[in-house]
């Protein structure tokens, strides 16, 4: 009967996640008197442990504290905290001990310790070794803590085992994001974050970083008496399924020496959201997205954008705007204005003056004027540029729009 039977191991080994504890709700359990305690007392008499506060029958003490009975779930973001226990369950001496932790996601193996620690010399029956490894996870879906166990036998002989542990890592939050592109050429950036947790949470901390090009202004904030105050609140608490939307302002920086920021095309990097967040008994987690692209609006080789114009101008009065004109291109323009006359507004000055060359990616500023002849809400148009190098025509209508008043109704 040669049956190879595995050799039986001097240690053995035990993990046990750490992890706080969590809240339960106590259920209060009443009797009346066709029950089988009748009139002798309530359940609760019995058994005291039902956490029913005295005289108040109806009502249970509150939530009460409950150690996990299971692995319990792991968030993207969070701390991954375990206890690795090894002991000694023989009654002999146990040499060179080795004890080796590695997690293996579905993208890399990651030593989380024993990689460059000498063995311990000895152990002796019923001793242990103990560790507490903590990991921040930073990659979703499956997860396996490898326990590799490695020793010497009294007799000189090497014995080594392993134990697994599968967990998943679950997403705590879902985070979505739009753009919006301002004629001034600022970009304004909506995050919508929703809490798809278990658990309530606090946010902590919810910012946006931005890339070298930009600089970032939150606008979830009022400013009153020299203190800022959220808009959501004094409550930063966001429970299970409810989003919260955060709002931020970008703007192109400045480069040395210019005047005007740089202007950007094509899809950029702006920056990333760093969020952190603490659950209900204090665990914090924090997330970083990836790098967010913005794509910038294509304006052809010439830009045109309004830098002054009143917002309301009295009837038959002449008043002033001011147009600037950004060349997008990468090539020397020399331009021509060119004004048509439209309904409801005339044009004051010279059609088809020069305005001289402009060059690859500079801009201009032009002082117009014109004089309103129909009251209402009137929209200005007719502008066109030619750029007499290539004959080309660039027409630009509804520009911006002005509201004209007669002088017996007065200023709105």
């Amino acid at each position: 009967m040669d049956v190879a039977r595995e050799k039986e191991q001097l240690l053995s080994i035990k993990v046990m996640r750490l992890t706080k504890p969590s809240f339960v709700s106590n259920i209060p359990i009443l009797s009346e008197s066709k029950d089988l305690p009748g009139n002798g007392g309530k359940l609760s008499d019995f058994y005291p442990s039902l956490g029913v506060a005295p005289n108040l029958t109806g009502f249970t003490m509150g939530e009460l504290l409950t150690l996990p009975q299971n692995f319990g779930s792991i968030y993207l973001g969070e701390t991954f905290s375990c206890f690795v226990s090894v002991h000694n369950d023989s009654i002999h001496n146990t040499q060179d001990i080795h004890v080796k932790t590695d997690l293996q996601t579905s993208s890399q193996r990651l030593t989380l310790s024993g990689g460059t620690t000498p063995p311990s010399p000895s152990l002796a029956p019923g001793a242990c070794i103990d560790q507490v490894i903590h990991h921040e996870v930073k990659e979703l879906g499956t997860h396996i803590l490898v326990c590799a166990v490695s020793y010497t036998t009294p007799s000189g002989e090497n014995l080594s085992f392993r134990k697994f542990y599968k967990f998943q890592v679950l997403k705590p939050l879902d985070v979505k994001t739009k753009f919006y592109n301002a004629e001034s050429d600022e970009v304004y950036l909506e995050a919508q974050i929703q809490n798809i947790t278990q658990s309530p949470m606090c946010m902590e901390k919810v910012a946006l970083e931005p890339a070298a090009d930009y600089t970032v202004e939150e606008l979830n904030s009022t400013q009153a008496e020299d203190k800022k105050h959220l808009i959501f609140g004094g409550f930063t608490y966001l429970n299970p399924m409810d989003t919260r939307q955060y709002l931020y302002c970008l703007k192109a920086k400045t480069p040395a020496g210019a005047e005007r920021p740089s202007l950007i095309k094509g899809v950029s990097s702006i920056g990333k959201l760093d969020i952190v967040w603490k659950t209900t008994l204090g665990e914090k987690g924090r997330l970083q997205t990836s790098q967010l692209q913005r794509m910038a609006p294509g304006y052809g080789d010439l830009k045109l954008s309004i830098a002054q114009i009143p917002d309301s101008v009295p009837l038959e009065k002449p008043f002033q705007l001011t147009c600037r004109v950004t060349s997008c291109c990468e090539r020397t323009m020399d331009l021509k204005l060119v004004l048509n006359n439209v309904t409801g507004l005339v044009w004051l000055g010279i059609s088809g003056k020069q305005l001289g060359k402009l060059g690859p990616n500079a801009s201009m500023d032009i002082k117009l004027q014109l004089i309103p002849t129909v009251p209402g809400l009137q929209s200005i148009s007719g502008m066109r540029l030619v750029d007499l190098y290539l004959k080309r025509t660039y027409e630009h209508d509804d520009i911006a729009q002005v509201f004209v008043y007669s002088d017996d109704e007065g200023a709105p």
